[in-house]
């Protein structure tokens, strides 16, 4: 089945939805103002080490101190295959040392980043390991025959100076000895500029950072299943092309840019579905429904029938209602970005058969899933308990905050969010009428955002539409209510 992709890019924030037959699979958003770190390198410096804790401390620059714990510590790590135990980290590490390392994990709510010393640096079909002269292959990669002819494809390009390793993404399946070489090199020279920096540079500095979302989308998310890749922003799909001609050559044929009137993501309702994806309750096709709620310990999920009673027996509508919930839990959980530790709560079935049925089928919809999950059997109460990786925030994280009103039991959108709502609405609005000027009725909150942080991109899109753009402020406006005026 083909997917298409779009990229929706503004000034602020950029956004991408992966449609399957439809519907949305998966959302990813990145910020201007607060890019995602996983990937990035840096060059830091210990500001604490705690043996009790076997961890230290490293400032690289972002408001709080970043963690590393002595397992993500490369040289504490025994490479010999001997089960040699780990070198303690207080003889690897002292406050004030300067140590070259990779964000693994973001910041999420009041945790600060968590650092690993080995790097990692990913190019389209390999993942370079400077430290490391083990050559991996993806285990997505299941024939043996193909995996070693990869293996001594990729051996064979590399120069015999190279102390690195590489690990085979499965992007490289049919990838030429051409593309595969132009990889090697890439990494290889990029990781030449992050050790000639890391030498000239003070602690703590910014070494490497990691592609801009679109340009990841290119590299990761693009394959033979995909149909197009569709860029609302012409500037930004010049630079897609520039980029795709050098690193993602065969991508550019179904990479295009969208000039319709209508913004892309309210043509394929995607707005519609992100509104969805920050509410508690998932309707299901056959009447029944999920109830999802996000704490910071754990997600549990609890399905439940509904009005759903077209089985032939209570056995049946039960059973079938927990195949379908199957298949929402996992898309879900992509759409989300639901990580850590995930509590299901099917529908109890007697029946054993049953059981290993709805397990079968929410594996096979978790196969589409892009991040690493481990899913455990039914528990003695009935519920499965399932773990997916978590390394960035979650999709109700980025776009809400917990709402002063009512201390926490729910979520409001933050002032910011509403502010792109807003100027995405004016832009809608400026479409299809033309009115002398625009004016934003909105909470003080929101007019002060657009007063100080946000009035570049206001006066930005003033000067785009050709309208002035005014302000009042409605003392009784609620965070997330506004109005637009034609006036």
């Amino acid at each position: 089945m083909s997917e298409d992709i779009l990229i929706n890019i503004t000034p602020q924030e950029t956004r991408v939805a992966l449609i399957l037959q439809g519907a949305v699979q998966e959302l990813h958003i990145e910020r201007t103002l607060s890019r995602g770190l996983a990937g990035n390198i840096y060059l830091g410096k210990v500001v604490r080490v705690l043996p009790g804790m076997q961890s230290a401390f490293i400032d690289i620059g972002l408001e709080r101190a970043a963690f590393l714990h002595v397992a993500d510590i490369w040289e504490a790590r025994s490479h010999d295959g001997q089960n040699t135990p780990a070198i303690p980290i207080e003889k690897l590490l002292h406050d004030g040392q300067s140590i070259t390392v990779q964000v693994i994990k973001d910041p999420i709510g009041t945790k600060g980043a968590r650092l690993s010393t080995q790097i990692s640096i990913a190019g389209r079909m390999l993942v370079y390991l400077p430290q490391d002269k083990h050559i991996g292959i993806s285990q997505r990669i299941e024939n043996e025959a193909e995996r070693e002819l990869l293996r001594s494809k990729v051996q064979a390009l590399l120069p015999p100076e190279e102390k690195g390793g590489f690990i085979i993404r499965t992007m490289a399946e049919d990838a030429s000895d051409a593309d595969l070489q132009m990889d090697v090199e890439y990494l290889r020279k990029t990781w030449a500029t992050i050790v000639k920096q890391g030498k000239t540079n003070p602690a703590p500095t910014l070494l490497h950072q990691d592609l801009s979302l679109a340009q990841r989308v290119l590299r990761d998310f693009v394959g033979d299943h995909t149909a197009t890749i569709q860029v609302d922003s012409r500037e930004n799909f010049h630079m897609l092309q520039e980029f795709g001609a050098i690193y993602t050559p065969s991508v550019l044929t179904k990479l295009t840019h969208y000039r319709g009137e209508r913004p892309l993501f309210d043509l394929y309702g995607v707005e519609e579905e992100i509104e969805r994806a920050l509410g508690r309750r998932v309707d299901l096709k056959s009447g029944g429904y999920l109830i999802v709620d996000q704490t910071e310990a754990m997600t549990t999920i609890d399905v439940n029938t509904g009005s759903f009673v077209n089985g032939r027996n209570f056995d049946d509508t039960i059973f079938k209602t927990n195949l379908e919930a199957a298949h929402a839990i996992a898309r879900q959980l992509r759409l989300r970005n639901l990580g850590g530790i995930i509590i299901l709560d099917f529908i109890d079935m007697e029946s054993t058969e049953h059981r290993q049925a709805v397990l079968a089928e929410l594996g096979k919809a978790l196969q589409r899933d892009r991040t690493k999950i481990s899913v455990s059997g039914f528990s003695t109460l009935g519920l499965v308990e399932m773990t997916r990786k978590r390394t960035r925030e979650s999709l109700a994280h980025i776009l809400c905050e917990t709402c002063p009103a009512c201390k926490g039991r729910g979520q409001v959108k933050t002032p910011r969010t509403v502010c792109y709502e807003i100027l995405r609405e004016v832009m809608r609005e400026a479409k299809q009428f033309n009115p002398r000027e625009f004016r934003i009725l909105a909470s003080q909150v929101v007019v002060d955002m657009f007063l100080e942080e946000e009035s570049q991109h206001l006066a930005m899109l003033g000067d785009f539409i050709g309208k002035p753009i005014s302000l009042q402020v409605q003392s009784d406006y609620q965070q997330e209510q506004y109005d637009i005026i034609l006036m």
